[in-house]
């Protein structure tokens, strides 16, 4: 417990500190916002700030805060070591300027930032991977919740997994469509508070409890029960993404851009999103390293090979009592629910954005939004019909998800160099995400296979070859000043 609680310190004192000093290097103004400049009604919207944060940090979180943690957990306590300073110096500076650019583009969409920022090829390449990383997390949202809903109305007729998933994809259609305050500015703040409930309840129910977990002074051996093929590099860099950096949050950062009213209160919406989300992160590491590891857990033991949802579900029902848990298993089901309409109202904006295909009238957003339902349910049907679908599904979502990272962190750090900011902040992320994700592509079982060691050298290959062209561009640019 001690490396849980130093962890939960860190992050605070991260944003308080780390936090301002991005910030200032950003330097937030008193410039009209496009909440006010580009208001329709639809996606332009000024917002109440506690209101654009909790939407914010719903949007964000997903299953990934939870999930990705327990899986991450069984890495061992390297794990807290990653949510930590992966959070501080990494994801949240990802957000928070991605954001901050949004909202000076006047809400421009992550494709458009790298296209501004990486040119117009880089822009194509970003859109389409964008788009389908997009519908994949539409896709892979529906089946972790509809589970979870099944295994609380197994007694209820009619109320199946095939049931679950046709309610949550119609739900995906009416939030996809309607203007933002119509649905999403409603419910999401109750389902972020529900989710809130549930970290703050297993936080406590961590201190009463008081568990033995892997502690980091014990060693950060790999404890994975398939190290062979799960090395801790670049594989625990992957599995525990949203809980401290995700390439997915920077296409929902300029949905929250439109809405707020200040630029000053983006350090608490972005930045301070993501650290929460990294609280939410620890909490899950802590509680799953009890249930994984701690011999006094007894019969709420739960094998290394227990899938997440399941691991979920004992947690809540036996440390937060009937209501309690009830209530954090709503929780559970609308961070990903949540996380995957707004993904595809992001896929609409993207698309519409880049065809210069205006949003306000109910027929254009349908002739973009109904290809994208398509997708999602042709996936969904794949998800269903092969046993091992999802788990091919999800590892390609997840290795998208980082690689997005990439564009953005690198997209941003040209934006710190033309605008004369310290640049070392997002580069240093930059080379290390572009390291994981290329050595992820080679190491990985559903990827490429390799041995670790080409895995290895081909991640250092890939930080060469980045920062020589990185650093050619920019002479090239400085010189020509």
């Amino acid at each position: 417990m001690i490396s849980f609680i130093l962890s939960l310190i860190a992050l605070v004192l991260g944003y308080m500190l780390y936090g301002r000093y991005v910030a200032r290097v950003f330097g937030p103004d008193n410039r009209k916002t496009p909440a006010y400049t580009m208001r329709d009604g639809i996606d332009y919207i000024p917002m109440p700030t506690w209101k654009v944060f909790m939407i914010q940090f719903l949007n964000i979180a997903g299953t990934g805060p939870i999930f990705g943690a327990i899986m991450g957990a069984l890495y061992g306590p390297s794990a807290f070591l990653w949510i930590v300073f992966g959070c501080i110096f990494a994801g949240a500076v990802h957000d928070y300027i991605s954001g901050m650019i949004s909202l000076r583009l006047n809400g421009a969409t992550l494709t458009e930032i790298v296209g501004k920022y990486l040119g117009h090829t880089t822009k194509r390449i970003a859109i389409v991977f964008t788009v389908l990383l997009l519908i994949l997390v539409g896709a892979v949202f529906v089946s972790s919740p509809a589970l979870i809903l099944k295994g609380l109305t197994e007694n209820v007729p009619g109320m199946g997994l095939y049931f679950w998933i046709a309610a949550i994809f119609i739900y995906y259609i009416f939030a996809t469509l309607l203007p933002i305050d119509k649905i999403i500015g409603k419910i999401y703040p109750l389902f972020a508070f529900a989710l809130l409930f549930m970290a703050l309840g297993l936080m406590a129910a961590l201190f009463i409890h008081w568990p033995q977990i892997p502690e980091v002074y014990d060693g950060l051996s790999n404890m994975h029960p398939n190290k062979i093929a799960q090395p801790i590099f670049p594989c625990l860099f992957v599995t525990i993404a949203c809980g401290a950096i995700s390439g997915f949050h920077a296409t929902q950062s300029p949905l929250m851009a439109r809405c707020l009213k200040n630029e000053k209160y983006g350090r608490p919406v972005f930045y301070g999103a993501m650290i929460t989300e990294g609280v939410v992160a620890l909490v899950w590491a802590a509680v799953a390293g009890y249930f994984f590891y701690d011999p006094a857990s007894g019969d709420l033991a739960q094998h290394v090979t227990e899938q997440a949802p399941k691991v979920v579900e004992i947690m809540c029902k036996n440390w937060l009592g009937m209501v309690g848990g009830a209530l954090a298993l709503i929780g559970v089901v609308a961070a990903p629910i949540t996380s995957g309409d707004t993904s595809l109202r992001s896929a609409r904006i993207i698309i519409a954005d880049a065809m210069k295909i205006k949003q306000k009238s109910l027929l254009s957003r349908l002739a973009i939004a109904i290809p994208i339902f398509v997708m999602v349910a042709l996936i969904i049907w794949f998800n269903l019909t092969d046993k091992s679908g999802f788990a091919v599904i999800w590892g390609y979502f997840a290795w998208a998800n980082q690689t997005l990272s990439v564009f953005t962190l690198w997209a941003i750090t040209v934006y710190m160099i033309l605008n004369h900011k310290p640049y070392f902040i997002t580069l240093i992320p930059a080379l290390f995400m572009t390291a994981v994700s290329v050595s992820y592509l080679c190491i990985a079982p559903e990827c490429m296979a390799l041995p670790k060691s080409i895995g290895y050298t081909c991640g250092a290959v890939a930080i060469i070859i980045a920062l020589t062209r990185f650093f050619y561009w920019k002479n090239k640019h400085c010189s020509s000043k």
